[in-house]
């Protein structure tokens, strides 16, 4: 599933309201849907290929609601997270056929590092954080979908 969704920010609204020389303005943003990763140490297929990076989508209402009502999830509530993550990660290097058994097969610190990229779309909407300096106190913006472990 692949989506973009045009919308206009209460400025944008206000704007073209008001109006300008030549009418009402029409900037639009697009709503990112889709977010590449890459994983800390990569999901290995059956020929020994290893697949490093990867997207998520941003999950639906029925992306969440669905895996409830799984046997597996049923069984063992911490099956969750892996049904989860297979319906919202769209690739993984050339793998496009992602399913709980993928998910199932990454290494720990993986899956962790994809609960956690799951999280950040999910609630926060992007994978920015604000932060400031805490010798110049200036402030930037930082990726946290980054790197490999042990850089920053």
């Amino acid at each position: 599933m692949r989506r973009s969704v045009q919308f206009q920010s209460p400025e944008q609204v206000e704007a073209g309201a008001a109006g300008t020389r030549g009418g009402p303005t029409r900037q639009q943003e697009t709503l990112r849907t889709e977010f590449g990763f890459e994983l800390p140490r990569g999901y290995v297929d059956e020929s020994g290929t290893v697949h490093r990076t990867g997207v998520m989508r941003l999950a639906t209402a029925r992306d969440e609601l669905v895996p409830l009502r799984d046997d597996r999830v049923r069984e063992n509530s911490a099956y969750l997270s892996v049904v989860l993550i297979s319906r919202v990660v769209t690739r993984i290097g050339t793998v496009e056929d992602i399913h709980p058994g993928v998910i199932e097969d990454l290494f720990a610190s993986d899956l962790a590092f994809l609960q956690d990229f799951y999280r950040r779309i999910n609630a926060e909407g992007h994978t920015r954080a604000a932060v400031t300096c805490p010798s110049c106190e200036e402030e930037f913006a930082v990726n946290l979908a980054g790197g490999r472990l042990g850089e920053s």
